[in-house]
């Protein structure tokens, strides 16, 4: 007999403030950074009975050390959830939250579970990607991939042979926009209730409390930007100050069966619609959140043009304006990235996802006029991911039904 899937909803999403790699979170564990938002969850969630938790899959990149051993489960533990909630680690690089989350909304919508917690962490100081990783030598040696799928930021200069139109003055202008809507975001109050502050220790300065994003640099100008250097080809237009850091960090997502949620009296934040994963030719991954935005429109009923919020990760300025300008859309349409993003928070790859769905849920608290937003990244080794969201507080539900009566 068919199954009728069931709805599933965000309930909420918090993450620690991001670091620089050996910045402020040089001497705290990865583990350490989950358990915080796993405990914030439920801290902020108190109508949830923390048996009721059916599953914790948490994402690492590089799962070694204090980011190994079933991370999910780990973190579960030590975070007092009960031993009956089991727990899982997954890994599908820079997306490994938003594919956290994916998994075990499907496994709400079958009707496995009925709440789970999903997220990510990487301390990229403490474990580089690809730390202990042994790539088969067929996968060059075969041409099953360019060698440049291995470095990101030559995959990035391949995406701006594939988009000329992109200019260095474009991803420069971006990137100084970045810093200055993430200024003014934490100038506005909207990133602080996401974060939790975390307790860090320094040899050298003792202890201290995380409670901003370390990688800001809200003073950056065009001529600052101008003269950085171009460390992955000579007079290329990839520098440090157009794309992401190497950051620390990690994100957790409380998501629910819609109707569950409604019984424990948890909020429904957003209402999940689709979402896609598609593969790209590995040495230019930045194109893979055009065609997963694609696939999941298609699978959705909608087009670009019903998307009235848009949360793109920032690991390269070209990879959003590659993303934009293939859907018709401005590099400063105020609808995407309002409260900036991963250029001047950072992106500590797995953890990113839940990152951009947090602040997606706030364009909808404060835009009800909005009825669907989505989220996407690209992926290393060649892939995008995008997931799609309908606003719950949308106000034209209201509207609709008043022009029925």
């Amino acid at each position: 007999m068919p199954r009728q899937l069931r709805e599933v909803v965000f309930v909420d999403g918090v993450r620690t403030p991001f670091g620089k790699a050996k910045g402020q979170y040089a001497e705290t564990r990865a583990d350490d950074l989950v358990i915080k938002c796993i405990r914030e969850l439920m801290r902020r969630n108190p109508g949830l009975p923390p048996e009721r938790v059916d599953e914790v899959a948490i994402a690492a990149t590089t799962q070694i050390g204090d980011q190994g051993l079933t991370i999910g489960r780990t973190a579960a533990l030590l975070s007092g959830l009960p031993q009956s909630v089991p727990g899982y680690a997954i890994d599908r690089m820079c997306a490994g939250a938003m594919t956290a989350v994916t998994t075990t909304a499907g496994g709400i919508a079958f009707g496995s579970y009925d709440v789970a917690i999903a997220g990510g962490v990487e301390h990229m100081g403490r474990h580089p990607m690809g730390e202990g990783v042994d790539p088969n030598p067929r996968i060059l040696s075969e041409r099953v991939v360019n060698p440049d799928a291995l470095v990101m930021g030559k995959t990035a200069e391949n995406l701006h042979d594939r988009y000329p139109t992109i200019t260095k003055e474009r991803v420069d202008a971006y990137a100084v926009r970045s810093q200055q809507k993430t200024a003014a975001a934490y100038e506005a109050g909207a990133i602080q209730p996401d974060l939790v502050p975390v307790a860090t220790r320094s040899a050298e300065q003792g202890w201290g409390l995380a409670t901003t994003d370390e990688p800001m640099r809200p003073q950056t100008t065009m001529e600052s930007l101008a003269g950085l250097k171009t460390p992955f080809r000579a007079a290329g237009k990839v520098t440090a100050g157009n794309a992401a850091g190497i950051n620390d960090g990690a994100t957790a997502a409380l998501l629910a069966e819609e109707e569950t949620a409604k019984e424990l009296g948890l909020p429904i934040r957003m209402r999940l619609v689709s979402y896609s994963f598609v593969g790209v030719e590995p040495e230019v991954m930045g194109a893979g959140p055009i065609p997963a935005t694609e696939k999941a429109l298609k699978q959705a009923g909608l087009t670009i043009d019903d998307i009235e919020a848009f949360e793109v990760n920032e690991a390269f300025a070209v990879q959003v304006l590659a993303f934009l300008e293939h859907f018709g859309i401005a590099d400063d349409d105020a609808r995407v990235n309002p409260y900036g993003g991963a250029i001047a928070m950072g992106h500590p790859l797995a953890s990113s996802g839940v990152r951009l769905m947090t602040q997606l849920a706030r364009q909808f608290e404060e835009r009800p006029e909005v009825r669907y937003g989505l989220t996407t990244m690209c992926i290393g080794i060649g892939m995008g991911g995008t997931v799609i969201w309908e606003n719950p507080h949308w106000n034209g539900a209201d509207a609709k039904q008043e022009n029925t009566k």
